[in-house]
Formats: C-alpha cells, structure tokens, sequence
C-alpha cells in the first residue's frame, strides 16, 4: 500500500483526536478517568486534573497548527516520545497502574506510525513554507 497526504492527515486527524478525548475527559469527569486508569483515589485537589486536561488541549492546538500550517510532526513525535519514556520508566520507580505502561505503548506506537507514515508521504523531508 503506497501512503498518500490525505492517509497522513487522517492519521494526524485520528492522533490529534485521541488526545482531544482524553483531554476532554480529564476537564469534565477527572475522578472517573484515574478510577478507570487503575487509581482508587480522586484527584485532589481537583485542578490537577484539569491542567492534565488542558495540557492534551494544548497539545492538540499544536500538533494541528504545525501539521495544517507546516505539515510539520516535530510537536507529536517530541511529545509522543517523551511520553513513551516516562511511563515506561515510572514503573520501574514506583507503583503504578495497568494505564501507565499501556499508555506508554501507545503513545510510542503512535509516534513511530506517524513518523513511518510521514517519511512514506514526504521521503525528501518536504515541508511547506509560508
């Protein structure tokens, strides 16, 4: 299967969305998203939460304007890599739940599909210039 610029932006679009929901959630119902992740705790005080909320919002904003705007990765590879990393190395310090390491893969299989998926539309490195 040969990769085209309208499978990349999909797959921007679906990277992007994926943070958006957990954004989302962590805004509006952030006891239930660490219940579900595997805390028995609440979050408290509860503005943690939020900010874990607004942080992916954030994120989002920026992988979309460098994607739309450059076609640019860099934001989602640098965040998803990063990302990867800490919840990889967390358990190896401290007790977590299932979530933390799974999330980890997840968020590093994302970085590397996006990052594949990029070098198969654009192999000389294009991006666009305003």
């Amino acid at each position: 299967m040969r990769f085209t610029s309208a499978h990349e932006r999909l797959l921007i679009i679906l990277v992007a969305l994926h943070t958006l929901i957990i954004g989302l959630v962590f805004l509006t119902v952030p006891d239930w998203a660490v219940k579900f992740g595997g805390w028995p705790q609440n979050i408290r005080p509860v503005f943690f939460g939020y900010q874990v909320g607004i942080f992916h919002v954030v994120l989002v904003c920026g992988y979309l304007i460098e994607y739309f705007r450059y076609r640019g990765i860099s934001l989602i590879i640098t965040a998803k890599s990063i990302a990867l990393v800490f919840l990889l190395i967390t358990p190896l310090f401290h007790e977590v739940p299932w979530a933390v390491p799974v999330s980890g893969v997840v968020d590093g299989a994302m970085a590397l599909v996006v990052w594949l998926v990029h070098k198969a539309v654009n192999p000389d490195g294009e991006q666009l210039q305003n």
